[in-house]
């Protein structure tokens, strides 16, 4: 077993991080601020392949096939800005559902757009509804067959990038009897009528991204937009499943964006307290500040191991039996909460104040709790796995 960064992985961290240094911190107070969507920066990080980097080759993207690197790279952004971070990683989660269902020529079809080197195009996932959060099975969109096309009706809600992307994956159902197997993914383009952005939502943290509801009124696309094809082929039926693996494996990248604002909470807390001195002392000499900051690193360091676990696991096609994926997820949205929330204790009355950083830390960690599967969600899925089947009497 091998813990320490490959070239390719200490090269793609080096990126990631001087980029986060030079443009991602300087303006992350200015979009916290004013909710824009940091398009000057996103688009930046496309000219030096930081949205584009994990696509295949043979679409025009990186061809880094290293999920740890994916992860690293997350863990970097987020140490710069949440928010920002979020809306140049954004697009990885339509292109994740694209990849686990498209056909070849879809999958050339659209993931080459995300890579087009002249011009950022985004996408979004519409999963979450009002009435299915968690329950994704419950979801309501419903897609209707029409001779050559389907057509789409429903209602999406915490949409990353909902109404602005160019490429929206939405999930719907054919025949809701079917449960998860009546469920497929359908490519819907920037602009198609029926269409449109609902409510803006004016969130606690994470406010340089874009998130939005996105409505759909006799949406009207070509057969050919159903990822995977026809639901009546084997292919087509994937759709339930190529959500399913698409969460899976999207969980330990979501810990290590969450990791990323741990660490800076800790940076921050322990800098500051080896200049503040009360007592005649720096207050990192204190032992009540000092063993939090043990613990702060501990526990990150913990959940950097959990997640490059799942990253190896998934390099080596191994899967998640025992929530692996959920483990990584769930631990670091309660370590970035937890460590974010010491920071500002460490600060004290300064912590507390905008003046200083821990306070957006705080607010931005907070939703790592809470979306790509809530943490009790995660706490189901393992327990499910550890406990295995039980026979009912």
């Amino acid at each position: 077993m091998e813990f320490g960064l490959s070239e390719e992985q200490v090269s793609m961290q080096q990126l990631a991080r001087d980029f986060a240094q030079k443009e991602i911190r300087p303006v992350a107070p200015e979009y916290d601020e004013s909710c824009e969507f940091p398009w000057p920066v996103v688009k930046k990080a496309h000219e030096i392949g930081l949205t584009n980097y994990y696509f295949p080759t043979e679409y025009g993207g990186g061809g880094v096939t290293d999920m740890i690197a994916n992860f690293i790279v997350a863990e970097e952004l987020c140490w710069g800005c949440a928010g920002i971070a979020t809306s140049i990683v954004g697009t990885g989660l339509a292109a994740a559902g694209i990849m686990a269902m498209g056909t070849d020529e879809q999958k050339a079809q659209w993931i080459g757009k995300f890579c087009d080197p002249n011009e950022v195009r985004l996408g979004a996932m519409c999963l979450t509804e009002p009435g299915a959060g968690s329950d994704v099975a419950g979801l309501k969109t419903t897609a209707r067959r029409d001779g050559d096309n389907w057509v789409l009706n429903g209602q999406k809600c915490f949409i990353t990038n909902g109404g602005i992307a160019d490429v929206h994956l939405v999930f719907a159902t054919h025949d809701s009897s079917l449960g998860w197997g009546g469920i497929g993914g359908y490519i819907v383009p920037k602009g198609t009528p029926g269409l449109s952005q609902g409510k803006v939502e004016h969130k606690l943290g994470v406010r340089a991204s874009h998130t939005a509801e996105v409505i759909l009124d006799d949406v009207v696309i070509p057969a050919d937009y159903r990822l995977g094809g026809d639901p009546d082929t084997e292919a087509g039926r994937l759709g339930a499943l190529g959500a399913l693996t698409m969460l899976d494996h999207s969980r330990p990248g979501v810990g290590a964006s969450a990791l990323g604002i741990a660490r800076a909470a800790f940076e921050f807390a322990r800098d500051y307290s080896k200049e503040r001195v009360q007592f005649g002392k720096p207050i990192a000499m204190q032992q009540a500040i000092a063993f939090k900051l043990a613990d702060m690193a501990t526990e990150i360091d913990a959940v950097r191991l959990l997640v490059h676990r799942a990253g190896w696991m998934i390099n080596n096609g191994i899967p998640f039996l025992r929530g692996e994926g959920s483990m990584a997820k769930v631990k670091a949205g309660d370590v970035a909460m937890w460590a974010a929330v010491e920071a500002v204790q460490i600060l004290g009355g300064y912590g507390y104040m905008k003046e200083y950083p821990v306070e957006k830390f705080m607010r931005d960690a907070k939703i790592y709790q809470i979306w790509e599967g809530t943490a009790e969600i995660q706490r189901i899925v393992i327990s499910r796995a550890v406990i295995g089947r039980i026979a009912r009497k």
